[in-house]
């Protein structure tokens, strides 16, 4: 029996109805945070909770599509009830499973030009006109998971090399401050090599990157093979920043069921959202997995000229090495082109991750090394992708990634998210003796 409390029952006054159309509406009504969303034109105001169950996306960027509520991220779709009637990722002939469905509030009620809800069973009546103007609560901050998570300030952090700068960004004889794991840094490039202050176990400069390990690092190197082939060509894109943590960016980021949604605009092929099975194999530090896509290829020259369709297939490999490295190795299958791209993840402080992006391009065994302007292309295609993922991570309010399962609902296209919390775990666990000691 679930207990009520006297804070969440009665009547709340959310919003005016007016102000209520088909874009959800963020509010708060004894203490817990909803949308209130008309499902059609002028149709009854319903209610759900403020996040997606599945990897507790905020609905107040939800759309309505076909008299349904549907998640930004992974197109699920939910009815006034609650209920999740499509989880596009299983498949047509996927069902939901029931822990897909929305707790929505108990009432929902228009009167008095106020939108009305009662988040758990009443007796109380909607306040009369007479009651005076209603006073909607603030919307309340976003509700974290209930089990431990793994944020930006983890003790095993420490253990590990992490990028601090492009080696562009320091010159020589110059200094540069960063920020890592909540501190100041202090890097410097003379004759003697690279220095640090406050400080460190070691720095040092790879593959274009300056790294910093703050103690004996317990992680295990991802290789970039592509790095050393002299058939590709490859540029850093612009650093970005997000307030969401380096772990939950890494989530995203090899989160395969968000593709034809998050990049419907691009590459996503919107017609193609179920995800087959696939594997993924264990490997020190990490794991690897490839997959076969549909995608959208308009990098392709031979799609201007009518030469290859616009819909094609690629094979993507998936590496991945705790804390914050990962590789994805896209080949497209008709073109023979290949586009690697290496991302690095920066925990600046709690709330601030940086994103370092380089992206490799290949035309393929035979062909020619790519021109200028297709490297260009590449980059801005891919700094336009990034862009819309770290879209997706505004307003979550998440301080780390959880690693409780029961945090969240998982499908069998979560795998690599599940992947991910199983290799953070184990880093957390190879860093402790060092803590410890």
């Amino acid at each position: 029996m679930v207990a009520i409390s006297a804070a969440s029952s009665g009547w709340f006054a959310v919003a005016r109805t007016a102000e209520v159309g088909t874009t959800p509406v963020p509010v708060g009504a004894g203490g817990r945070g909803y949308v209130v969303v008309r499902l059609s034109p002028g149709g009854e105001v319903s209610a759900f909770p403020a996040r997606c169950p599945h990897r507790a996306v905020p609905l107040a960027a939800a759309t309505v599509t076909g008299g349904r509520l549907e998640c930004p991220r992974h197109g699920w779709r939910f009815d006034a009830d609650g209920r999740c009637v499509a989880a596009p990722s299983l498949g047509p002939a996927g069902v939901p499973p029931p822990r897909a469905d929305l707790p929505v509030p108990w009432a929902v009620e228009e009167r008095h030009g106020w939108v009305w809800l009662a988040p758990d069973r009443t007796t109380a009546a909607v306040p009369a006109r007479s009651a005076g103007l209603p006073r909607p609560e603030a919307v309340p901050p976003p509700q974290g998971p209930r089990g431990p998570v793994f944020g930006n300030l983890d003790p095993s952090l420490p253990a590990a090399w992490h990028p601090v700068a492009l080696s562009a960004e320091l010159r020589p004889g110059g200094w540069l401050q960063v920020r890592l794991l909540g501190r100041t840094w202090t890097l410097r490039r003379d004759d003697a090599g690279l220095r640090v202050e406050p400080p460190a176990f070691a720095a040092r400069e790879r593959q274009g990157v300056i790294e910093l390990a703050p103690e004996e690092p317990a992680d295990v190197p991802l290789d970039v093979p592509e790095a050393t082939d002299r058939r590709f060509l490859s540029r850093w894109l612009a650093p970005r920043r997000t307030a969401a943590p380096a772990a939950v960016v890494a989530d995203l980021l090899l989160d395969v069921a968000r593709l034809p949604f998050v990049h419907a605009a691009t590459t996503g092929a919107a017609d193609h959202p179920e995800v087959p099975p696939y594997e993924v194999v264990r490997d020190p530090g990490g794991f690897t997995s490839v997959q076969e896509q549909w995608c959208d290829d308009p990098l392709d020259p031979e799609v201007a000229l009518g030469g290859r369709p616009l819909r094609q297939r690629r094979r993507v490999t998936y590496a991945y090495r705790a804390p914050f490295r990962l590789r994805m190795r896209r080949d497209q299958l008709d073109s023979g082109s290949t586009t690697t791209v290496l991302t690095l993840l920066q925990p600046e402080d709690a709330d601030s991750t940086r994103v370092l992006t380089r992206v490799l391009l290949s035309a393929g065994p035979g062909h020619p090394l790519p021109s200028r302007g297709q490297l260009a292309g590449a980059v801005a295609a891919e700094q336009q992708a990034l862009d819309a993922d770290l879209a997706q991570l505004a307003g979550t309010g998440l301080a780390g990634l959880p690693l409780d399962r029961r945090d969240e609902l998982h499908l069998p296209a979560d795998r690599l998210g599940l992947a991910v919390r199983d290799a953070l775990c184990d880093f957390r666990m190879a860093g402790r003796p060092r803590l410890a000691a």
